[in-house]
């Protein structure tokens, strides 16, 4: 019998960790260009500490303020994992704090990201190896009453994010990639990383030819006054 709102999903297909991995040194902002911008998180999801973000996404949605849930996805995620938490962007309690994110850390999974509240963030901005992202800090700790699922498509940012995703964040947030888009966006983006190389060069050199933002004012009918 079907329980939505109220169910785990055992099992997703995860994309091959090479795929994942070839992101590690693609810049967000040039992944989400590359995306046609629709692919980032909205600002409300921060970076926690400063420690990179890349794995693959599992899912999890809870009620505002209950991590119920969520204690059942600590112990089911796996090494690689990059655990997304729906938490509907609530601002009372913190879903999470320091000895849930140390399990994480134990068991291998690659990072949390959660659309609502942490604690503990004197502890978690220390963490060197495990990037946890959210949307701020409350003292208040959840409650356990259930509801929610696991391994089903969430919405966190703003953004669809469903199992198996591939999710990238560094200090500018985070991006959300399919894994059957991956690999165009993949050299798109890694194009764009060398092309912003040879402008870097160019701008050491006061070298950056800046005609075309002329021509693009012109193009657009932009009226020039003397």
């Amino acid at each position: 019998m079907s329980n939505p709102g109220f169910r785990v999903k055992k099992t997703f297909t995860r994309p091959e960790k090479a795929l994942v991995e070839s992101f590690r040194s693609i810049p967000v902002a040039n992944i989400g260009d590359n995306m046609n911008r629709i692919g980032c998180m909205d600002s409300r999801i921060i970076p926690m500490n400063s420690s990179p973000l890349l794995g693959s996404a599992f899912t999890v949605k809870v009620r505002a303020g209950d991590n119920l849930l969520f204690h059942k996805a600590i112990d089911m995620a796996q090494p690689g994992d990059v655990v997304v938490v729906d938490a509907q962007a609530g601002h009372s309690y913190a879903i999470t704090g320091e000895l849930m994110v140390m399990w994480l850390r134990q068991r291998g999974v690659s990072g949390l990201i959660i659309d609502g509240c942490i604690r503990d963030t004197d502890f978690i901005r220390t963490l060197e190896d495990f990037p946890v992202y959210a949307i701020g800090a409350s003292p208040n700790g959840p409650l356990k009453e259930g509801g929610g699922e696991i391994n089903f498509p969430v919405m966190c940012g703003g953004i669809v994010v469903n199992p198996g995703d591939i999710i990238v964040g560094d200090a500018d947030g985070v991006v959300v990639v399919n894994p059957s888009d991956a690999p165009e966006v993949l050299q798109k983006a890694q194009k764009q990383n060398e092309a912003e190389a040879q402008v870097m060069k160019a701008i050491k050199q006061n070298a950056w030819d800046r005609a075309w933002v002329d021509k693009v004012l012109e193009a657009k009918g932009c009226e020039f006054i003397d």
